[in-house]
């Protein structure tokens, strides 16, 4: 569904320095729990949305949880968060006003997921550690629900047409980010 692959060179970049990945992985886990419950915060009035967001911050905050475990079994030592240039740069993206805004924060949500989906697979296929492919595997899984509830729920709140053409604008925004930012051993 995304229009553009990541580059090859940056799984090779991961695994050559798995452990910077992991710390970057830990932040976005964390980041995206606290994505969820701003969601939460900004719509107490949408029930459906509600719902779905509380269970999707308890879910990122495990999985946070889970990767802090692989790092300090690791013996890493978590670092100070950077700032992710990929979603700052996709935030640039959202349109102003009560309805663009919302649907926009509901499709960069979309991609940012189907993003994750994609990358997580990628270490899931080729990582040498089994229960790092399993673990990556299990969380490819899951983004690509969070991808498919973050479009589910714009379809809830806006019509059909309306999600689908600024969808298709999401996809370009996103692959012409993605492709301009350096390869780092970061999820973004």
């Amino acid at each position: 569904m995304l229009k553009a692959s990541t580059p090859e060179r940056w799984l090779d970049t991961v695994l050559h320095d798995f452990n910077e990945f992991l710390n970057d992985h830990a932040a976005n886990e964390r980041k995206a729990s606290a994505m969820a419950m701003s969601m939460v915060a900004h719509y107490p009035d949408k029930p459906e949305l509600l719902a779905e967001m509380l269970d999707l911050a308890l879910e990122e905050l495990g999985h946070y949880r889970q990767v802090m475990k692989l790092m300090l079994a690791r013996g890493i030592t978590p670092s100070p968060d950077e700032k992710d240039l990929y979603v700052n740069q996709l935030i640039k993206q959202i349109r102003k006003g009560p309805e663009s805004y919302f649907l926009d924060r509901l499709l960069s949500g979309a991609v940012i997921e189907a993003r994750g989906a994609e990358r997580f697979k990628l270490i899931a296929s080729a990582h040498k550690d089994e229960s790092l492919r399993r673990f990556y595997d299990n969380l490819a899984r899951s983004e690509a629900g969070h991808h498919e509830l973050f479009l589910n729920l714009a379809n809830i709140y806006f019509d059909e047409k309306t999600v689908s053409a600024r969808w298709q604008q999401w996809l370009t925004i996103e692959a012409e980010i993605m492709l301009d930012l350096p390869i780092r051993a970061r999820l973004h």
